[in-house]
C-alpha cells in the first residue's frame, strides 16, 4: 500500500520551553507542564506512518496531545520540533519547510480538515452553498453553475437537501453543520483528511449517522484519514490502527483490535475498561 504520509519525532511545546521540559513531563511524571519553566509539552516525539485509503485513530483523554497532532500537519499550529513528509503523487513534501503559501495551497487542494467546533471549519456569513464554493474556487472550478451543481451534489452526498444549500448553517443542527464540514473538506477531492473529535456533543444517533458517512466516503474515495477522538465507539469502528496518546506522549501503537482486545499500557487497559 502506498504511503501517504510519514511523521517523525512530532514535538510542541506551548511556552518559552526549557532544557528540562522534556524530561520533566510525560506519562511517567504524571503531567505535560514543566515544573521549571512552567510551559505546557503538548507533544512530544511522536511517529507515526499513513497510508492511502487507511484511518487512523488517536486516541486519548483531554490534554493527550491528539489534537495537537493534527494542528500541526494541518499548519494550524508550528511545531517545536519533528518532521513530517507528505507523499503526493510523484511529489515528496516537507511540510514543515513549506512556507506559507505553500502550506495554504496544500490546506486548500491536497488536505482536508473537520473541527469538533463547525465555527472553525465553517464560515457563518455565507450559505452552506457558499461554504463549498468558497473552497472550489481554489481549485480548477471557475464557472457558478459548476461550482452551484458541485456544491450541491457534495451536499447531497453528506445527506444535507439540495434545496438548504441557500440557508446559513446558523439555521442547521451541529449535526447538519458537521456534515456540511465534511462536504466542504471533500469538496477538493484531497487524499488526506483530519477528523477533530468531530462526533463529541452530537446525539447518539446524529453520531451513528456521522460515522457511517465517514466510513462510506473513505471506502468509495480511498481517502486517507487521521481520527482524533476520546471515543472509543468511534476508533473500534473507524480506525484499523490506533496511536494512544497520554500526557503528549505515544505510550502504545498498533492494530485497532489488538489495543481494544488486548492493551498492554495500564492506562489503555483503564481506558478500555472505563468504556465497557
Amino acid at each position: 500500500m502506498k504511503k501517504i504520509l510519514e511523521v517523525r519525532g512530532l514535538s510542541k511545546i506551548h511556552g518559552q520551553g526549557c532544557a528540562h521540559c522534556y524530561e520533566s513531563t510525560g506519562p511517567e511524571m504524571d503531567t505535560n507542564l514543566c515544573p521549571h519553566c512552567g510551559s505546557v509539552v503538548a507533544a512530544h516525539g511522536v511517529s507515526f506512518e499513513l497510508h492511502a485509503g487507511e484511518i487512523l485513530g488517536i486516541m486519548g483523554e483531554s490534554g493527550s496531545g491528539k489534537s495537537t497532532v493534527v494542528k500541526t500537519l494541518f499548519f494550524d499550529d508550528a511545531p517545536s520540533a519533528g518532521e513530517a513528509v507528505f507523499f503526493d503523487g510523484e511529489q515528496q513534501r516537507s511540510l514543515f519547510a513549506l512556507n506559507a503559501a505553500e502550506q495554504r495551497w496544500l490546506r486548500n487542494h491536497r488536505f482536508g480538515m473537520v473541527y469538533q467546533n463547525p465555527h472553525l471549519g465553517l464560515n457563518f456569513n455565507v450559505s452552506a452553498g457558499g461554504n463549498i464554493a468558497e473552497r472550489l474556487l481554489m481549485s480548477d472550478l471557475t464557472h457558478y453553475g459548476q461550482i452551484r451543481e458541485r456544491a450541491s451534489m457534495l451536499l447531497a452526498r453528506t445527506e444535507v437537501l439540495p434545496e438548504r444549500m441557500d440557508e446559513s448553517p446558523k439555521q442547521f443542527s451541529g449535526g447538519m453543520q458537521q456534515r456540511v464540514q465534511i462536504a466542504k473538506a471533500l469538496a477538493t477531492q484531497p487524499p488526506l483528511l483530519f477528523l477533530d473529535e468531530v462526533t463529541t456533543g452530537l446525539d447518539l444517533s446524529v453520531q451513528a449517522r456521522i460515522l457511517d458517512l465517514i466510513l462510506e466516503i473513505q471506502q468509495e474515495l480511498r481517502t486517507a484519514m487521521i481520527v482524533v477522538t476520546h471515543d472509543l465507539g468511534v476508533i473500534r469502528l473507524l480506525a484499523g490502527r490506533t496511536l494512544v496518546m497520554k500526557y503528549g506522549r505515544v505510550i502504545e501503537s498498533g492494530l485497532t483490535d489488538q489495543i481494544l482486545e488486548d492493551p498492554q499500557h495500564a492506562y489503555t487497559q483503564r481506558l478500555v475498561a472505563s468504556a465497557l
